[in-house]
């Protein structure tokens, strides 16, 4: 009488088509998972090798309460067992992380054009190995900047400040929101180690700037320029792998010379939407009222607020020209938006 085959209460024995030779191992199905045992020649004493094969794409199980991949499921149940990825399965996960990453790159590629053309076209300047995370600082900036114009209402505003206060701790805890400007600005940190300060200073700042009013003097102008514009500059010294104090001071005085001329570019935009921000105490100085500017006024009055503002930029440039000396040469490509700014002055 032929002996009763082996019962399996988990695991169910897998026919496969008989052969002229007598077949080497068998194949095992447990839970959507298949197992090729090798069956053991007499005498044969090596250990025995599990090959598992997955019919089902990479994916996540919550297998016994656990949340686990089927590849760290597989290892636990069969602890000897060799685990192998189909190659079709591996170049679908990769090329699917590739789309991602060049979608995220993509975004903010395409927003830097868009919204900060001359910070795109000095960031194509940058040396490669910097190129892509100064596309991402810079993305996050517009980010930034673009709040106060496009909600109605502040409190909108101060939420979006506070996802982005939640977005850098995350960044810094390896756990950036799924956001493409959030994704490349943690590439960017984890690339270059740069410092979180910076970061939340322009986000506090621009969070003040929230308040919807005109700068009391120039020098409340200079230190909104310092906390956002000078800030990205650091960061942008640190993504070109420069420490140095003359680069620093350099940086200051250029990022308050970017955010005067900004303030100042920026004065035809808002007053077609009836809103000056330009210092007070230089409007009062020279009797211009806000009202003169919502007009379009052409006056001497407004000519000479227009050139005490533009001409404190320019003895900004100057300072950060008299360290050029001093500044080391990998410092030069984040300065690029000097030209920029010289231009605008003198037009």
């Amino acid at each position: 009488m032929p002996p009763k085959p082996r019962a399996h209460s988990a695991i169910s024995t897998l026919k496969r088509p008989s052969t002229q030779a007598e077949p080497k191992t068998r194949w095992l199905s447990l839970g959507g998972l298949e197992v090729e045992e090798p069956i053991e020649a007499e005498g044969d004493s090596a250990s025995l090798c599990w090959h598992v094969r997955s019919n089902m794409a990479p994916s996540i199980s919550m297998k016994y309460g656990l949340l686990t991949s089927r590849r760290s499921l597989c290892s636990k149940i069969f602890p000897h067992a060799t685990c192998r990825q189909r190659p079709t399965e591996i170049k679908s996960l990769s090329s699917s992380a590739n789309s991602s990453s060049q979608h995220d790159e993509q975004y903010c590629i395409d927003l830097v054009r868009s919204r900060d053309y001359e910070g795109f076209v000095c960031s194509l300047l940058l040396p490669e190995a910097a190129r892509r995370s100064s596309l991402a600082l810079r993305a996050f900036n517009v980010e930034l900047a673009q709040v106060k114009d496009s909600v109605s209402q502040k409190t909108i505003g101060l939420m979006r400040m506070q996802f982005w206060k939640t977005a850098v701790e995350d960044i810094y805890r390896d756990d950036p929101p799924v956001q493409p400007v959030s994704v490349e600005l943690w590439r960017a940190v984890r690339k270059h180690t740069l410092t979180r300060r910076w970061l939340l200073k322009i986000i506090a700042e621009r969070e003040k700037d929230m308040e919807d009013r005109a700068y009391r003097n120039l020098q409340e102008l200079e230190t909104y320029a310092e906390n956002t514009q000078s800030s990205l500059l650091y960061l942008l010294l640190e993504t070109l792998g420069v420490k140095n104090v003359h680069a620093d001071h350099a940086a200051s005085h250029i990022g308050k010379a970017h955010g005067i001329v900004t303030c100042l570019r920026a004065t035809l935009y808002h007053s077609q939407r009836r809103k000056v921000y330009l210092p007070m105490d230089i409007c009062m100085l020279h009797g211009a009222s806000q009202e003169d500017f919502i007009r379009g006024s052409r006056e001497q009055n407004v000519r000479d607020v227009v050139y005490d503002i533009a001409s404190q930029a320019h003895i900004h440039l100057q300072h950060a020209r008299s360290f050029s000396k001093n500044v080391p040469d990998a410092a030069m490509p984040a300065f690029l938006h000097t030209f920029f700014l010289q231009a605008s002055i003198q037009h």
